[in-house]
């Protein structure tokens, strides 16, 4: 996908911002489908599997290059850490509820963070080890006020989804490659798990449109704009864009089935929404200065 007047940063940023929306939209279109976790594990993961194929396909007809699946080794890893994630999440958001799932899995930028450190010895800048400080502070309080008891499964899920996409996110780092396909096609593992445990009883869900959308759309989008932004971003500044879910999927779920958010989170909210909005138009900023002629 072409950019020619952006520089490779505000690729990045655009990208991890586009797909963090679509993502914000997940647990939203999986509650308004009503079915079991199985029937919408394999239809929503069919639906991406399914837009991804005809997409390729698309690509090697009439590209001048053929797209790269998975490109090494490193491609294969990240595309069963995703496939991984896709279950753990789902599994989460069965097991205990929305806002204690996207709260959780905020903590994704602080896996990000350590991982990259330890791994790919990069040091994260100060600029960013003060956003996180406050995307913390602001989790700290949405999570005090919105975290409820009785649910240890399902936080321990969404919490291993987090590290799991953090893991995704600094292994695609590290190769500088485009896992963008790796992680679409990382659906055929979520498919076969969903359908195996669905039959031979049938599908339930009340309203497939919605997860038809949510898989087709939606799941392509974020997913393959997150993954496609670690090869202009560093892993914690990627994961600190999967926190537009945090921050969005509340307020999806307000404005549609009027459970209205409490005051502090949106006091946390609006914490998160100013760290990372100050971030991206510092590092903007920042990269304008090096690069002047690319901007």
């Amino acid at each position: 996908m072409p950019f020619p007047a952006l520089s490779p940063h505000r690729k990045g940023l655009l990208l991890t911002t586009i797909g963090g929306l679509a993502l914000s939209m997940d647990i939203l279109l999986i509650r308004l489908a009503h079915g079991d976790v199985w029937s919408i594990l394999g239809v929503r993961s069919i639906a991406t599997l399914l837009v991804t194929v005809v997409i390729v396909a698309a690509m090697n007809r009439f590209a001048r290059t053929r797209p790269v699946l998975f490109p090494g080794w490193q491609g294969v890893v990240v595309g069963c850490l995703y496939a991984l994630s896709t279950l753990t999440f789902l599994i989460a958001v069965y097991n205990t509820a929305a806002a204690n799932v996207v709260f959780i899995l905020a903590f994704n930028p602080m896996f990000a963070v350590l991982l990259s450190w330890i791994f790919l010895k990069e040091r994260p800048s100060p600029s960013t080890l003060l956003t996180i400080l406050a995307m913390v502070f602001g989790v700290s309080l949405i999570v005090r006020d919105g975290l409820s008891s009785g649910h240890l499964f399902g936080d321990l899920m969404a919490l291993l989804s987090a590290l799991i996409i953090a893991a995704a996110i600094t292994i695609g780092r590290a190769s500088r490659r485009d896992m963008g396909f790796a992680s679409l096609l990382s659906t055929v593992a979520p498919v076969a798990v969903g359908f195996c445990q669905v039959l031979p009883a049938g599908l339930s869900i009340e309203h497939p449109a919605w997860i038809v959308l949510d898989g087709a759309v939606m799941m392509p989008v974020a997913f393959w704009c997150l993954a496609t932004g670690t090869r202009f971003l560093s892993a914690p500044e990627v994961g600190m864009f999967y926190l537009l879910e945090t921050i969005l999927a509340p307020i999806w779920v307000w404005l549609i089935f009027l459970e209205a958010p409490s005051t502090m989170t949106l006091v946390g909210g609006t914490i998160l929404i100013a760290a990372l909005s100050a971030h991206s138009l510092w590092q903007v900023r920042a990269n304008t200065l090096r690069q002047p002629v690319l901007d």
